[in-house]
């Protein structure tokens, strides 16, 4: 059985900044890279998982 995520974002940039969301109580910001043959990453930290957008998506510059 799979745990689910604690949380879910919808992302349209291929690279997410996760910092816990929390303030001072967040964890360090750390920049996480969604792979294209999966869609989502999810958070070292606090397991927040980002999902791309494939309708919307668009590259980083």
């Amino acid at each position: 059985m799979t745990a689910q995520a604690p949380e879910t974002q919808i992302v349209t940039t291929w690279k997410v900044c996760c910092d816990g969301g929390e303030g001072a109580l967040g964890h360090p910001r750390v920049w996480l890279t969604i792979p294209q043959d999966t869609g989502w990453v999810e958070c070292g930290y606090c397991d927040k998982r980002y999902v791309i957008d494939r309708d919307h998506a668009h590259d980083d510059h």
